[in-house]
């Protein structure tokens, strides 16, 4: 028999409470997009993006007078051609020469630059950013006469050194702009604090400053490095010789006004092409957020 203090002191029953609705997943607009409707358009622009470069290997890789759109036999006839008879190992290494040349000029220059507007407040600094903005309008062709006239004054007609320091004028403006901006975005009170423990202004940029500028570096660098490679108006015409000639000009030395040696041509083009496409392979994550962040305004 139950008491009514054991019903009294006996535990309620445990009922089972129902979960609580989860929140509804929030579609978002492209979820609502049929997937062929944005993978068409993407490969319907790969399709067009790729022919041009299948075209260039097809010229390079089939046998002379071939018709074939498919490149086989495949021979490398046009690029011992090209490197050999051509003298396209000489334009290559006369390219690497000033690439690299301009790579590290701009780059210094452009950082002390940089950095000198970023930190430091000047009467003429607007006056100097707007001067910088305004130089990227003027056109390379325009500079040739006087850069003609200064380095025939200083004997640099056909030297290496007169194509390094034409590259280095024209990629110092956008440089000093995006080096500038990406010294805004590291706290200056980082600086302080090294010269709190006991730094020079030049030893805290070294330390502090410095490897947290290595992104837009990079982005400044390789910009620097593709313009010049691939920049063919200032070798074409402050070089003369033949063993003095970068790859662009030694491009335009495969066409005639009678006729144009494909083959060759698209084996030249390659090779012009394949050592920026090996940088960039290497440095595209670099590249993506130095710009991003060199363009960030401060």
């Amino acid at each position: 028999m139950i008491t009514k203090e054991a019903t009294e002191t006996a535990p309620a029953p445990v009922r089972d409470e129902p979960e609580p609705p989860r929140p509804a997943k929030r579609r978002r607009a492209w979820d609502e997009v049929p997937r062929w409707h944005i993978y068409l358009p993407l490969s319907i622009y790969l399709v067009f993006t790729l022919i041009p470069f299948y075209w260039i290997l097809l010229f390079a890789l089939r046998p002379a007078g071939s018709t074939s759109l498919v490149p086989w036999p495949i021979t490398f006839d046009h690029f011992e051609k090209v490197w050999t008879e051509r003298a396209f190992g000489t334009y290559f290494e006369n390219s690497v020469y000033v690439g690299l040349a301009t790579l590290v000029m701009t780059t210094l220059v452009a950082l002390a630059g940089g950095y000198a507007l970023a930190r430091f407040d000047f009467k003429v600094k607007n006056a100097f950013m707007l001067a910088l903005l305004c130089s990227q309008f003027v056109p390379g062709a325009l500079l040739l006469v006087p850069l003609f006239e200064i380095f025939a004054e200083l004997k640099m007609i056909n030297s290496l050194g007169s194509v390094i320091i034409a590259e280095t004028v024209f990629q110092l403006p956008l440089s000093m702009i995006l080096i500038s901006n990406f010294i805004k975005n590291v706290p200056y009170s980082l600086e302080e604090a090294a010269w709190v423990d006991g730094c020079n202004r030049l030893t805290a940029f070294r330390i502090v400053v410095l490897p947290l500028l290595r992104p837009g570096l990079i982005a400044v660098g390789s910009f620097a490095f593709v313009h010049s490679w691939n920049h063919f108006l200032f070798a074409l015409m402050f070089l003369n010789n033949q063993d003095k000639q970068t790859i662009p000009v030694g491009l335009n030395t495969l066409m005639s006004a009678d006729s144009v040696d494909l083959g060759a041509l698209a084996a030249g083009g390659i090779i012009a092409a394949v050592p920026v496409v090996i940088v960039f392979a290497f440095i595209q994550k670099w590249l993506i957020t130095g710009f991003s962040a060199g363009a960030v305004k401060g």
